[in-house]
């Protein structure tokens, strides 16, 4: 559920604006689009996670695998560290972590994109011919969907891109809002045709938009949308893809079956996170109808319930599985910035699939995130009294992986879950109770980022509820105390996790990197990646520990930590 206050809002949001209203996805500053920077500072520059050496970045685009090189492309300010001046920077890497920078792949160069390059998605036609589908924005400020292909498909690099002069290929009509309706998706084949989405929104209605086309050129609006939503705003970046019912490999994209689900992802603009639905796609109709095991709006599932926006998925077949990136804006100020001389990270990626139970996806960062494992710490069956905590020695805190299972003996101290709490988000939740008010069964976690006093300290953990059918599991990461600077967004996020507590156990992995907490809870089930500032807790003054503030004791059953070493990050490419 969405909280009733923020609800408000939203709705005073939707109230002022009409087909003919935009709001914007970014925050403007023409006055500082163009400033160079002269210097970067690396106090909570990332160490591990994805970004380049300087400058803004947001959504990731066009994500592929292509002969034998991952491609990634992204939205980049190449001229400073606010949102302008966008362009399709392009990365490729052999491994998904370690990545070389190539020249920008797309830019405001014709007529249909020359107000901005926006984000699209990648397709790989038949004969291994990757294509890129983007919104461009022409002089009459209308939201267009343009194509590029590459301009050598020996090059594996694919350093150069052409687009035709036959774009745009998808123009919005009279019945569409021009100035809502971008980001196209990967395309998929059914019955003779390929078929795009196009997000978009009439009213306070979000839409994601179909277009079919024989030849990849020739679009033409399907009479119906695939799907829609009421009251939730302009849907971005909307995702559509298949998960198995059996297994964790991944699909492409155009297969559809008895033994398959589809996922629906859509951004909302207005709220600044996503949500997602898992349901079935009728290919005759061309029609999607989410299951009725979520909310399909805002308060539905997420695939991370902290810092994480406009992502997109792609099939990587040399592994047969599924890979999500996500973007994390920063949580400081744009002078704050301005003064670290960039903005933005790609979150770690991830492989992704449905979940046993049916009702969600599972997430996990992809295997090869684990190459970069250096010092390692390994505890077992440690037991936490109330008001304990221990700290992990012997790794490097600042830029680390995490990996704990807890357990305890009873669910008889679960405290009541509070009806009251039914109407509200997660986070309300979350930061009412906090990491430091005693509980029941939790708070139980991490102490990441900390200084050695804790003075400052980001938390990730876990309360367990008892409510009158079953027990409530609350994940939170809460930022509250993650610094003792001023001006800095701090945020409580947290998710309610569906998880079989039969075990009597939880578990958690973290991936700490100098500025970013990003936590898997119960094996994957939820994700909250958090962006935090400390001002004590840098480098090797960064300490983590493990606490519990429960009356029920805790044992760490095991816990494995590692330090994370660095990847080559964003270098440019030998030529």
């Amino acid at each position: 559920m969405v909280a009733p206050k923020l609800l408000a809002v939203l709705g005073f949001l939707l109230a002022l604006c009409n087909n003919g209203c935009v709001l914007g996805s970014h925050k403007i500053y023409p006055q500082y689009q163009n400033l160079k920077v002269h210097k970067v500072n690396q106090v909570h520059r990332t160490g591990y996670h994805f970004q380049p050496p300087m400058n803004w970045i947001n959504d990731p685009n066009g994500p592929m695998y292509y002969k034998g090189l991952y491609h990634l492309f992204y939205q980049y300010n190449p001229k400073g560290v606010v949102w302008g001046n966008i362009v399709w920077a392009h990365s490729v890497s052999k491994d998904l972590i370690n990545w070389e920078a190539l020249d920008h792949a797309i830019y405001p160069s014709k007529w249909f994109d020359i107000n901005g390059c926006w984000s699209g998605s990648a397709t790989i036609l038949p004969g291994n011919k990757p294509m890129i589908l983007y919104t461009g924005i022409d002089p009459k400020q209308r939201q267009v969907q343009n194509y590029a292909v590459p301009k050598n498909l020996t090059d594996p690099y694919l350093r150069e891109w052409v687009k035709p002069d036959d774009n745009p290929i998808v123009d919005p009509d009279n019945t569409v809002n021009a100035s809502a309706f971008r980001d196209p998706t990967t395309a998929w084949w059914a019955d003779g045709h390929w078929r795009i989405l196009v997000g978009s929104k009439r009213k306070h209605r979000g839409i994601a938009y179909l277009y079919r086309s024989r030849d990849f050129k020739q679009w033409v609006k399907a009479k119906h949308p695939l799907h829609s939503s009421p009251k939730t705003g302009m849907w971005e970046c909307p995702d559509f893809f298949p998960v198995s019912l059996s297994g964790q490999n991944g699909l492409e994209t155009s297969v559809v079956g008895q033994n398959v689900k589809h996922v629906l992802k859509v951004s909302l603009d207005l709220t600044r996170y996503e949500y997602y639905t898992v349901g079935t796609y009728d290919k005759k109709k061309d029609r999607y109808t989410p299951d009725n095991t979520s909310v399909d709006g805002w308060g539905g599932l997420r695939f991370d319930y902290g810092n994480f926006y406009a992502s997109k998925t792609f099939f990587d077949p040399s592994k047969n599985r599924r890979i999500l990136w996500g973007w994390a804006n920063e949580s400081d100020s744009v002078k704050d910035d301005m003064q670290k001389g960039w903005a933005g990270i790609q979150a770690i990626p991830r492989r992704i699939s449905l979940d046993a139970s049916r009702k969600q996806v599972i997430q996990w960062p992809v295997e090869e995130l684990e190459t970069l494992r250096g010092q390692k710490v390994q505890l077992n069956n440690q037991k936490l009294q109330q008001g304990e905590h221990f700290e992990v020695k012997g790794i490097t805190a600042v830029q680390a992986d995490v990996d704990v299972t807890f357990s305890f003996p009873s669910l008889d101290k679960a405290e009541p879950f509070d009806p009251k709490w039914a109407e509200l988000d997660a986070l309300d939740v979350c930061a009412q109770k906090g990491s430091k008010a005693q509980g029941g069964l939790g708070p139980f976690g991490l102490l990441t980022l900390a200084s050695e006093n804790l003075e400052e300290f980001t938390p990730v953990f876990f309360r367990i509820f008892k409510a009158p059918t079953k027990h409530v599991v609350l994940l939170c990461s809460d930022a509250t105390s993650s610094s003792l600077g001023n001006g800095l967004y701090k945020p409580s996020f947290a998710g309610f996790v569906d998880v079989d507590l039969t075990k009597k156990q939880l578990s958690l992995r973290s991936l700490i990197d100098h500025s970013v907490v990003e936590t898997f809870g119960a094996g994957g089930k939820i994700v909250i990646l958090s962006r935090v500032y400390p001002k004590l807790g840098v480098f090797d003054k960064a300490h983590l520990f493990v606490f519990n503030n429960g009356s029920e004791t805790i044992t760490v059953e095991n816990l494995n930590a590692w330090s994370m070493k660095q990847p080559l990050m964003n270098a440019p490419i030998r030529k």
